[in-house]
């Protein structure tokens, strides 16, 4: 997961409606592009293709990750598709959300555990499923610029676990999920977060105890 110098993450914030359950919020979602200046790495295309276009610019998108089906994470990932000529990447598991916002288009690829996926200029992010606020959740975890970075998606926020009681999550299957698969990866990991700022593995597990506690 090394020999990508050069490479850098950056954030567009987009706003728009999140939409389950009879229910629509309205939302700051951070989309994430990891690249140099030739090809960008797109996570989470939210609600505004042409401002995320405009983020990549001339460069070449090699693909557009989806960390779980919920509308506000994949409700500008077709347009922006056609837009910037990349493949769609999701998780099977969440295929039934992803059908709500699209029925007649399906993924392009699908997202396996310990599937890698390519960054520019060599390297990559591993996938992590970490299923709890949606079944086919998942996150990246790899090295940038030899510092460990994790884009958590709606799993992992500053201050706690994504948010569960909602259709297809569950709060003890997000604290198992988070326990086994990301409190293990290096306290310095940098969380880059699908909402709100980011934070640190180490930051995040001193409070694990709490979250447990919460849900009884």
């Amino acid at each position: 997961m090394t020999g990508n110098a050069g490479l850098r993450v950056d954030r567009v914030i987009t706003r728009g409606d999140f939409a389950l359950d009879g229910q629509t919020f309205t939302v700051d979602n951070n989309v994430w592009l990891v690249g140099n200046d030739q090809e960008v790495l797109i996570i989470d295309a939210a609600h505004d293709p042409s401002v995320i276009a405009a983020a990549v610019g001339a460069r070449v998108v090699t693909s557009i990750i989806a960390t779980h089906g919920h509308n506000d994470h994949i409700n500008a990932a077709t347009e922006l598709a056609d837009l910037v000529r990349a493949p769609i990447a999701l998780h099977p598991a969440d295929v039934m959300l992803w059908r709500t916002i699209y029925p007649h288009r399906a993924p392009d690829r699908s997202l396996a555990a310990g599937q890698l996926v390519g960054l520019p200029g060599g390297g990559s992010l591993r996938v992590l499923h970490t299923p709890g606020h949606s079944p086919g959740g998942i996150c990246l975890f790899g090295e940038v610029n030899a510092e460990p970075v994790l884009f958590s998606g709606d799993t992992l926020f500053r201050g706690g676990p994504g948010a569960t009681g909602r259709s297809y999550s569950d709060f003890p299957t997000i604290l198992a999920s988070i326990r086994a698969k990301l409190l293990t990866l290096p306290a310095n990991t940098v969380v880059h977060t699908g909402h709100g700022d980011d934070t640190t593995i180490g930051e995040e597990s001193v409070d694990y105890d709490d979250w447990v506690q919460r849900g009884r």
